[in-house]
């Protein structure tokens, strides 16, 4: 979900044109990306949260497998609640702040929380309860 994520900052700032400066994407470590000059940070910023459930979900629709919309619906979940739980942190170096500091209204990213969260936690809690519950015969498992 990080990785996506970030690659999506980092796919963001390259469509317009924002110099890439510096890049983590290591897995054991919290990713980050750092653009610099950003003449469009609202393309890069969002960028992030969007490509971090877009490309998940597209994946999972292509797939058309359980398991996979189990990863999709997660996403979904993560990335509307990062969002929402840095707004509540009000921590000056995550995505949430740094978008209002731009310039995104507040309504959008409140919008992107609740159509990311919602569905994505009813998905992914029908997905823990289909593989979590024990294998029965009327099961269709993946």
């Amino acid at each position: 979900m990080t990785f996506m994520h970030e690659c999506g900052h980092v796919f963001g700032g390259f469509l317009c044109g924002a110099k890439l400066t510096e890049v983590e994407l290591a897995p054991w470590r919290l990713p980050y990306s750092m653009h610099s000059p950003d003449p469009y940070p609202l393309v890069t910023l969002w960028a992030g949260p969007l490509v971090g459930v877009a490309v998940p979900v597209a994946l999972a629709a292509l797939i058309a497998s359980r398991w996979a919309w189990l990863i999709a619906d997660f996403c979904l979940v993560a990335n509307g609640s990062y969002l929402a739980l840095a707004w509540l942190s009000g921590d000056r170096f995550l995505d949430t702040q740094r978008l209002l500091d731009a310039g995104a209204h507040p309504a959008l990213i409140l919008a992107f929380c609740v159509l990311t969260i919602v569905p994505g936690y009813v998905g992914f809690r029908s997905d823990c309860i289909f593989y979590l519950t024990p294998f029965s015969k009327t099961r269709n498992a993946d």
